[in-house]
């Protein structure tokens, strides 16, 4: 799995090259939201991720965050500490729910493009993955070092690779020479990057260990020079910070000081009510006494400005950002030094709110409502989700994500780094041998014969599906809970066994995860019914309120195996008898699909409704099936809801 741009050179090299010459499989995706990496690396029984530190950062946290939910984070902790120096297997089994989660095929991490944190690295080795680093420039193409999977030296980038030279000159700085090294920058012309002896000056600084291995100490421009002469290295005291529990993330940036130059630590808090005087202690105790940090400001906001493709914190904005908050003597500012600011997280929300809803950033507070008062409908509602998610690289869950949702709830959300919410259901389960041998047993056997008992429906159009070869979406309107088996009747057989149904979320949810104040029996009964639902009608979750992302990834999914889907774009029973207004999502849904939508209409079903009658004659109810239709990309979700509504209207 290649979580690395390929207009990064590294991109290129691990998700073009390396897998042709290993003749392997290599999957790409956009998305750096933790949980979504973890599913296709499990559904694609992925192997190795290549991937920049930062995403095992984020994925570390999601899964401390998986322990601390279910109470376990203590105890998770403690694993973790004992199980420095034990065997692989051991580890491995110990941390069994970790590697489930995966997939037990998943091996290990490759990474690359910016420092990766001891500590990081560390985790994954004790849970029983492996860790391999690399190290390289666009200018040497790229790879410059690389650690052996069978002979990782903890915290090493790895041994230079052959065809090669490789030394640290008398300032430390990283020096390479060979064929791999370009031959210049083009400015008119070849500009020459190396020196008269080939070299060319990496800029970054290293230590080489007894067996040749390499150690990264950062970029040679970021190293600050204390009045003494001594050199700070800002990873060094990056890592001291970032172990300490109470500190989320750190950047070290130079500052003036009465003495001269000194560091100067600025800090994202995890929660607003830690220590950070106490965790700053902590951290300067592990640090020589040149080395200790003295002074420390918190970062307004809750993520630091980052590169696209590796992640890096961008130190040049931090130190800008920082200047501004300077006095005009040159120190820091005491409100700025000594209490975090709540309101920092907002100064970077509104913006991105603003921009999607349309609304004056001035003119929003904290108890507006994302419905009533930003008016973004669910499409909006999912955009805002995916711009608060890739500015600050956080994993929010959409269930919590609803039209009821404040500012001031968005604002907490993404300070603490995940909402919470009882997931909607998704039974793959449901498409899988045996419960799809058991359900065509059951529906032809008993179910059909039911229906047609009931109602046998006269059908129209069925024409319309001869030259299809599927996967096909059925979008038809809601009349009864019956609907699904009418359409099932009426349907040929080659669509109808492999047909998913989908079905409001709420209800699944409900089902499955019954309030606590449900007795024992209705809870058994309202999961008893969840699974029958689940088994013989093949349904899935499209939410009412929030989650559409989810719901959406799943049907393009669920037709990427093959099946056909059937949607109520209504979203509800029709109260009248007439078409109702179209949910919003509907045309996001079909352009994202890129399948045939076939619009079918059920006719005389509501007036059998009306009159309480569950038996009636052959031909009283219809079902018509309309016109196949595609869109072309150029057409925007609103037009496809308006034009498959006049469609289903005019059936």
């Amino acid at each position: 799995l290649c979580l690395v741009p390929l207009s990064h050179v590294f991109g290129q090299l691990m998700g073009i090259f390396v897998p042709q010459l290993l003749g392997g499989e290599v999957y790409f995706r956009e998305s750096f939201k933790p949980s979504e990496i973890m599913e296709v690396v499990r559904k694609q029984r992925i192997k190795v991720i290549v991937t920049v530190p930062r995403v095992l950062e984020t994925l570390r946290d999601e899964v401390v965050r998986d322990y601390a939910t279910s109470g376990q984070h203590e105890s998770f902790a403690k694993r973790v500490a004992s199980a420095e120096g034990r065997r692989l297997l051991h580890n491995w089994w110990t941390f069994r729910k970790v590697h489930r989660r995966f997939g037990w095929r998943f091996l290990a991490f490759v990474t690359g493009g910016a420092t990766l944190e001891p500590e990081t690295e560390a985790f994954w080795v004790k849970l029983g993955f492996a860790v391999i680093q690399g190290y390289g420039l666009t200018e040497t193409a790229s790879l410059i070092s690389f650690s052996h999977p069978f002979r990782i030296v903890r915290g090493s980038i790895g041994r230079s690779i052959s065809g090669q030279e490789l030394k640290l000159d008398e300032s430390d700085e990283i020096l390479v020479r060979g064929e791999n090294v370009s031959p210049g920058y083009w400015r008119g012309g070849i500009r020459p990057m190396t020196d008269e002896q080939g070299w060319m000056h990496t800029g970054d600084l290293g230590e080489m260990g007894p067996e040749g291995d390499i150690y990264f100490r950062g970029r040679s421009k970021d190293t600050i020079v204390t009045a003494a002469g001594l050199k700070i290295y800002p990873a060094d005291l990056e890592a001291a910070l970032n172990r300490q529990p109470e500190i989320k993330a750190s950047a070290v940036v130079p500052i003036s000081g009465p003495g001269g130059t000194e560091p100067l630590a600025v800090l994202i808090p995890r929660n607003e009510h830690g220590d950070l005087a106490a965790a700053v202690k902590q951290a300067s105790k592990s640090l020589a006494e040149y080395q200790r940090i003295r002074r420390w400001i918190i970062w307004p906001e809750s993520g630091f400005p980052r590169t696209t493709a590796t992640r890096k914190i961008i130190k040049g904005q931090v130190a800008d950002a920082v200047k501004k908050m300077l006095s005009e003597d040159g120190r820091l500012k005491p409100s700025a030094e000594t209490s975090a600011t709540q309101t920092g997280s907002a100064s970077a929300i509104l913006p991105l709110i603003s921009r999607i809803s349309g609304a004056q950033a001035a003119q929003l507070n904290s108890s507006a409502k994302i419905d009533t008062d930003l008016r973004l409908d669910s499409l909006g509602r999912v955009e805002l989700l995916s711009a608060l998610e890739d500015h600050y690289q956080i994993e929010l869950d959409e269930a919590a994500f609803t039209a009821a949702t404040t500012i001031g709830d968005i604002e907490q959300m993404v300070r603490e780094g995940k909402a919470e919410a009882v997931p909607y259901p998704y039974p793959e389960w449901a498409m899988r041998f045996p419960v799809t041998w058991i359900r065509l047993v059951v529906y032809h056997l008993l179910l059909l014969p039911i229906t047609l008992l009931m109602c046998r429906v006269r059908v129209c159009g069925s024409e319309q599906l001869r030259n299809l070869n599927g996967p096909v979406l059925f979008i038809s309107n809601h009349i009864t809970d019956l609907d699904p088996a009418l359409i099932m009747s009426a349907v040929p057989a080659r669509w109808r066994t492999r047909l998913a149904i989908a079905m409001i979320g709420e209800y699944l949810r409900d089902w499955l995860h019954p309030s606590a104040s449900t007795g024992r029996f209705a809870r058994l009964k309202l999961k008893l019914q969840y699974v029958l639902v689940a088994a013989l009608f093949n349904v899935f979750s499209v939410p009412r309120e929030s989650g559409f992302r989810r719901s959406f990834a799943y049907a393009g999914e669920t037709m990427d195996r093959g099946w056909n889907i059937l949607l109520f774009p209504e979203g509800e029973h029709t109260p009248n008898g007439e078409l109702q207004p179209f949910m919003a999502g509907t045309g996001l849904l079909v352009a994202k699909l890129n399948a045939p939508v076939i619009p079918l209409r059920i006719d005389g079903l509501f007036e059998l409704k009306q009159r309480h009658q569950f038996f009636a004659r052959p031909g009283t109810v219809t079902v018509t099936f309309g016109e196949p239709v595609k869109f072309s990309a150029k057409e925007t979700p609103a037009q496809i809801t308006r034009e498959l509504e006049s469609r289903l209207a005019s059936l």
